[in-house]
Parts: structure tokens; C-alpha cells; sequence
């Protein structure tokens, strides 16, 4: 028995004729734009990323600076 993705059943759900030809082997006619629209959201998810890290980042050297501060103002 074959398992089925949440993906899959969303598919089937939207177009159970487009999900019955992609379970045959089918290519889509517009894989070029649906290749477009995986880089651009793998080009997001990076950017997202970075901004994550570099949050953390401010937030760490914010610390270091207080710490910084007290250790000055209590010498």
C-alpha cells in the first residue's frame, strides 16, 4: 500500500484530473513556471534564514554591550 502525502491529497483536492496525471508519469505543461516559483521560494527561504541569523546576531552583541557597559560603569 502506497502512502500519500498531505501535498498529494491538496493536489487532489484542487484537480483530481492534474493529480491523476502526475500519479501516470505526466509532465505538466507549465513545469518551466513551476520551476520558477521553486527557486524564487528556495531564494526566500535563504533570505529568511539570514535574517534569522543575523537577528540573533544583533541580539548577542546587544548583550555584549550591556555586558560591556556594566563591567565599565562598575570599575
Amino acid at each position: 500500500m502506497r502512502r500519500i502525502s498531505a501535498s498529494e491529497l491538496g493536489a487532489f483536492l484542487y484537480c483530481q484530473r492534474s493529480w491523476y496525471y502526475t500519479r501516470q508519469g505526466e509532465e505538466s505543461d507549465n513545469q518551466a513556471v513551476m520551476d520558477l516559483g521553486s527557486r524564487v521560494h528556495h531564494s526566500h527561504s535563504r533570505g529568511v534564514r539570514q535574517s534569522q541569523l543575523l537577528r540573533w546576531l544583533a541580539l548577542l552583541l546587544i548583550v555584549l554591550a550591556l555586558l560591556i557597559f556594566l563591567w565599565s560603569a562598575l570599575s
